[in-house]
């Protein structure tokens, strides 16, 4: 075990935090400490709205999407004929931003019933709410949109986004078991719901830390990776480093001057910032 993990694990355990695994890439080389014997998957809940962010910038890569791309513009055949007027003015880049206009919850099955949304079709669903702001106006932190993310990439690809990513990055870059929550029609819910390993998932952060390669393979442009984290789409800078944490405790942490990657997976509500530290520090 590196010196790192053993630090985090005495600090994990001296402070009672509830983490399942721990992994560390440093310089390229990685490792996990398994702290619980927990299903080595596990939900990282928000933390998958990284995995959605990439997906629709490697299609902006491809020239299949924009991020001033509207909503009305690529779901045109779907759109209900009574659809609120302030749809017209939303973005992807809205959308990545949580500044579309959707209200907070919306689409959140980790806190909601999905069984009592009433409807089958999200996307419809979605389309046939009036938006509570005008798109940029105000920024409301909600599942709908990264949901509709997903949407997008599917709509843009032909199939579900996950099988996308299966082919673009899960299988390129050595994941294993991957699972996410999907809707009735069969797309990824986008914002949550993602079941991974913390080796894995601590390599989607290799990717951002390499300027968009993984183990030599190029997955992002630079471009897309300096987009990424200039405009804190969903990795947010904290000082000393880009960080997205999933509830429960989930965390995926890139550290470039350390040339650092932590991941780890957790159930637990409590305060982890001496965690986020030790890894800027060590």
């Amino acid at each position: 075990m590196t010196e790192f993990l053993k630090e985090a694990e005495r600090l994990i355990r001296g402070r009672g935090f509830n983490v399942y695994r721990i992994t560390e890439i440093c310089r390229g080389e990685g490792e996990t400490a398994v702290l619980q014997y927990a299903n080595p998957c596990q939900d990282v809940y928000s933390v998958a709205k990284v995995f959605t962010t990439t997906a629709a910038m490697i299609l902006i890569d491809r020239g299949m999407l924009s991020l001033d791309e509207r909503v009305v513009d690529i779901f045109r055949a779907e759109l209900p004929r009574d659809i609120d007027a302030k749809w017209e003015k939303v973005t992807l880049h809205h959308l990545l931003t949580h500044r579309a206009g959707f209200s907070s919850g919306q689409l959140d099955i980790d806190c909601l019933d999905s069984t009592k949304f009433g409807c089958n079709d999200y996307l419809q669903l979605l389309l046939t709410t009036p938006l509570i702001s005008e798109a940029g106006e105000k920024h409301t932190y909600s599942d709908a949109a990264f949901y509709m993310v997903s949407r997008i990439v599917s709509k843009k690809l032909g199939e579900p986004m996950d099988d996308f990513l299966w082919r673009e990055i899960f299988t390129p870059c050595g994941f294993r078991e991957v699972a996410w929550s999907k809707c009735p029609l069969g797309y990824p819910m986008g914002a949550t719901g993602l079941y991974i390993r913390t080796d894995d998932l601590a390599k989607l952060g290799q990717i951002y830390l390499s300027g968009g390669l993984y183990n030599g393979k190029r997955i992002l442009s630079e471009k897309a990776v300096s987009t990424v984290l200039e405009k804190g789409y969903e990795l947010k800078w904290h000082g000393s480093y880009y960080a997205k944490g999933g509830m429960r405790g989930s965390m995926l942490q890139i550290i470039p001057e350390k040339n650092r990657v932590v991941a780890w997976t957790a159930c637990d509500d409590s305060d982890m910032d001496e965690l986020l530290k030790l890894g800027t520090n060590f």
